[in-house]
């Protein structure tokens, strides 16, 4: 039903444009006058300390006050207050890449007009005029005309922000319907149809219409309905030159699924809503944006026991998104838990799947929060069969954190002293006398 709805519309933007109302209602002859309009926050790129803040590395002045101190670069370039960014710039704090949270927003995508007598150009040594002067302007960003169309003809133009967008739908090898009214001084004749259907070798290669139907006309001037796969430079003019007719005027009303707005004027915009910019995306092959964000909906990983992995999973507006754990500007130890080892640290690599916490680092045993099975028990526990290493916790003053209920400042199993005759204070005995 889709398909013969965009059927039927094609067909009434192909009469419209042969027609004499098309002419009559022209609206864009005269000098181009520069279109104006209001744009939003939207429409630029966003500030450097938004996007830190909306990327859960900490409140908008934190992040000014980060900038401010040099440790926040864009593209291995110091940041600067008020600068703004692009979704392709590498941000780093501390030099740990900050994963940026991917915008839902399509891309930006205009219908343009195209009268006769505009290049697609963004400079012309000539000093012709050019579609651009009638595009709205952004500050930030450019946008990328999808083709082209040549100085002489006129239709459907379109314009968009994204670049992958406009490669698809100008490559080639996607082979996206282009389709034209053409007005010939001559009439086709059928040899000259197939030979156009077949294929006509052109200086760049052969060349071919999918499509030739006849659209009327007066006297020497005939209409042609003419659909191609592919937009070479003045391609339909020549291939209908290698043929021997003379192309007198030439429109595009068509480009994949979008058709030329039959009350659009010459020399006017209009920009598309956002889902009917999804829908292209979609009829393109790009994949519809959306779902989680980064980091949610992640299980805790082996090691981290049950009360750590409850904090990870609690919506909290103001933690810092787990995917820039490594780029966390103010690391803090995690709240106290049984699963966390002493001196386990925000962020500490892991060791068979937990937090590792200083007592991990026990030769031969598990130290509290033990990574080889996370749940979190205070006492070591010896393997033997070698000399005793020392324990890296060890200080003069005895365990750290004794007296907090960690593994490290307990006494060994049974209640014995360590062996080696040091007392409570780490400290060897004296001998009497």
């Amino acid at each position: 039903m889709k398909a013969k709805d965009k059927s039927s519309e094609a067909d009434a933007v192909f009469s419209f444009v042969t027609s004499d109302a098309f002419d009559r209602d022209e609206g864009g002859s005269g000098k181009p006058v520069k279109a104006r309009r209001d744009l939003t926050a939207e429409d630029d790129a966003p500030k450097l300390h938004k996007v830190l803040a909306e990327a859960g590395m900490g409140s908008r002045r934190d992040m000014e006050e980060l900038i401010i101190a040099g440790r926040v670069s864009v593209n291995g370039e110091p940041a600067h207050i008020g600068q703004r960014i692009l979704p392709t710039d590498a941000v780093r704090i501390n030099g740990k890449l900050v994963q940026r949270k991917v915008s839902k927003k399509p891309p930006r995508v205009l219908v343009y007009h195209k009268p006769a007598g505009e290049i697609v150009s963004h400079d012309d040594p000539d000093g012709r005029p050019s579609v651009f002067d009638r595009l709205p302007t952004m500050k930030t960003g450019k946008w990328l005309a999808v083709g082209r169309l040549d100085f002489n003809t006129e239709g459907l133009l379109l314009f968009t922000t994204s670049g992958d967008l406009a490669n698809r739908l100008m490559h080639p090898r996607y082979n996206i319907d282009r389709e034209y009214a053409v007005r010939t001084l001559g009439e086709l004749e059928e040899g000259m149809r197939q030979k156009l259907l077949a294929g006509v070798e052109l200086e760049d290669g052969m060349a071919q219409f999918t499509k030739i139907a006849d659209g009327g006309g007066e006297g020497v001037n005939k209409w042609y309905r003419v659909v191609i796969g592919e937009g070479r430079n003045r391609e339909v003019r020549r291939m209908f030159e290698a043929i021997g007719l003379t192309v007198s005027r030439l429109i595009r009303t068509r480009y994949g699924a979008l058709t030329l707005p039959s009350n659009l004027k010459r020399g006017r915009w209009e920009e598309m809503e956002e889902n009917s910019v999804r829908d292209l995306l979609s009829a393109v092959g790009f994949k519809k944006e959306g779902g989680a964000g980064a980091g949610e909906g992640k299980k805790p990983q082996g090691g981290q026991g049950q009360g750590q992995g409850k904090r990870e999973r609690e919506p909290n507006g103001n933690r810092m998104d787990v995917s820039n754990k490594n780029a966390d500007p103010f690391p803090q130890a995690p709240r106290g838990g049984r699963n966390q080892g002493q001196g386990a640290f925000y962020g500490a690599p892991r060791h068979g799947g937990g937090f590792t916490g200083f007592g991990d680092q026990q030769p031969g045993g598990r130290g509290a929060g033990g990574a080889a099975g996370g749940k979190g028990k205070g006492k070591g526990k010896g393997q033997g069969g070698g000399p005793r290493q020392p324990d890296p916790l060890m200080t003069t003053f005895g365990f750290a954190g004794q007296g907090h209920g960690h593994g490290q400042g307990q006494q060994r199993r049974g209640g014995h002293q360590p062996r080696g005759g040091a007392s409570d204070h780490g400290m060897p005995r004296r001998r009497k006398g």
